[in-house]
């Protein structure tokens, strides 16, 4: 009997634990293909996927998640219901090395 509340108790954590990966999941609206839009965005099935593809390949990149609301079919609503899942703009930049002090200059000495 013991044995089983162990079970179920470690059964109720990992679903909890999976739950919070796949809800803190973002999707790159610039980059991701049709499939992985649907997947990751509520609200949004196969067909707005792709009319979010089809939007971005004919005017360009997004710069903003409220650029969605342009798309036909996606509406302000579904955007702000997608706010903390949606990115925008690529990978960051490497971040440059700092800059390195030149050597000081010699002084011939008398």
């Amino acid at each position: 009997m013991k044995s089983l509340a162990i079970l179920l108790s470690s059964l109720v954590l990992s679903l909890a634990l999976a739950g919070a990966a796949i809800a803190g999941e973002t999707v790159n609206i610039n980059t991701a293909d049709a499939a992985t839009i649907d997947r990751v965005l509520l609200n949004v099935g196969p067909a707005k996927a792709q009319a979010i593809v089809d939007y971005r390949k004919s005017n360009g990149a997004f710069r903003s998640a409220e650029q969605l609301a342009m798309v036909k079919g996606i509406g302000l609503k579904t955007v702000e219901k997608n706010r903390d899942r949606i990115v925008v703009g690529g990978a960051r930049a490497p971040a440059k090395p700092a800059a390195a002090k030149p050597a000081p200059k010699q002084v011939a000495r008398r």
